[in-house]
């Protein structure tokens, strides 16, 4: 498929110059003002299914690469390749709000397979609020203009634990036989593979693409990483640019039930805890949480413990939410 990102230096550098002037939304929390019927059906069900052919059963190619510095001295990574097999369940679909989960599952050599629940996303039609990331270990709640959510979905990524990390807004598009999602320019928290290195940036500017292909579908994203950490967003400065290319390719060799089974064990566990994090952000108008380089979020191991004690009986779906509940209250309370 032709690449719609263009990569020189001049279009990243204005685009994160118009993102630090602009607030941008990232992330869906309430249902939409304007009824689906404001927009044509045919157009509006299109957008649907779109979303929903992303559901499945996938080989997942996962390639990212560091292209262009805008650092004197600062040298681009070399590029990171992996992939896994990788199942997409539908959690619900309202209509104008649909939530797809990503689980892993991973077989060795030894004929093992490990299952390891994967980001989850969630798509709202016409959201009156998204969650925007606003610096390290912070997220606010901002209100979508009526023009900006007319006749568009808000897409929202959250990390393994459900707790936020980016989302955007954006329109379906159907030119030149590509069906394609794109989000504007957003804030976002530094993924696991750079936080690890204590790198000199703290966050990204990114866009984010999902279109669909003839063998399933492909998340694009382009994002600036930016730093440093000090001072206010205006003295934040473009550091190097990177492409991250996930290849979602349907395929049938290899047994998804491993994945479905511990999505059926734990699926109810998980709800009660998207629920906590809803009401966190909604009495605060906002998110903090804080956030560890070699782990994500606070919240990350143990909530992902409690789910396997969930599978394998060792603790009941109350109680496990009760202390997600917990947690995630103390997690939540700024300094």
């Amino acid at each position: 498929m032709t690449r719609i990102m263009d990569k020189t230096m001049n279009r990243a550098l204005l685009a994160a110059a118009a993102a630090l002037l602009i607030a941008q939304p990232a992330l869906a929390q309430t249902p939409a003002a304007l009824a689906p019927a404001e927009e044509p059906a045919s157009q509006f069900e299109r957008d649907r299914q779109s979303i929903l052919a992303q559901a499945g059963q996938w080989r997942v190619r996962f390639d990212m690469r560091e292209n262009v510095s805008f650092r004197e001295g600062y040298q681009p990574l070399e590029e990171k390749l992996s992939a896994g097999d990788e199942i997409v369940r539908v959690v619900y679909d309202d209509g104008d709000r649909i939530s797809l989960q990503h689980i892993l599952v991973m077989g060795d050599d030894n004929g093992n397979v490990h299952i390891i629940k994967h980001w989850r996303q969630d798509w709202v039609y016409q959201p009156e609020t998204v969650l925007t990331y606003a610096g390290p270990n912070r997220w606010t709640l901002t209100p979508v203009s009526e023009d900006q959510r007319r006749g568009a979905w808000a897409q929202t990524v959250w990390q393994t634990d459900d707790s936020p990390r980016y989302g955007g807004v954006g329109r379906w598009d159907y030119s030149h036989g590509v069906a394609e999602w794109a989000s504007a320019p957003t804030w976002r928290p530094l993924a696991r593979r750079d936080a690890v290195r204590d790198p000199i940036y703290d966050r990204y500017l990114g866009t984010n693409r999902h279109a669909l292909t003839p063998a399933g579908w492909v998340h694009l994203q382009d994002n600036v990483k930016m730093g440093p950490s000090e001072g206010d967003d205006a003295d934040l400065s473009a550091i190097v640019q990177e492409d991250v290319i996930n290849t979602y390719r349907k395929v049938d060799n290899y047994d998804p039930k491993p994945g479905d089974d511990y999505w059926s064990a734990t699926k109810d566990y998980w709800a009660g805890v998207r629920a906590a994090w809803e009401e966190r952000v909604v009495a605060s108008g906002g998110l903090y949480l804080e956030e560890e380089a070699n782990r994500g979020a606070v919240t990350g191991k143990a909530l992902m413990d409690w789910a396997v004690d969930v599978q394998q009986g060792r603790l009941t779906t109350e109680a496990a939410i009760d202390r997600a509940r917990d947690l995630i209250g103390r997690a939540t309370v700024a300094p």
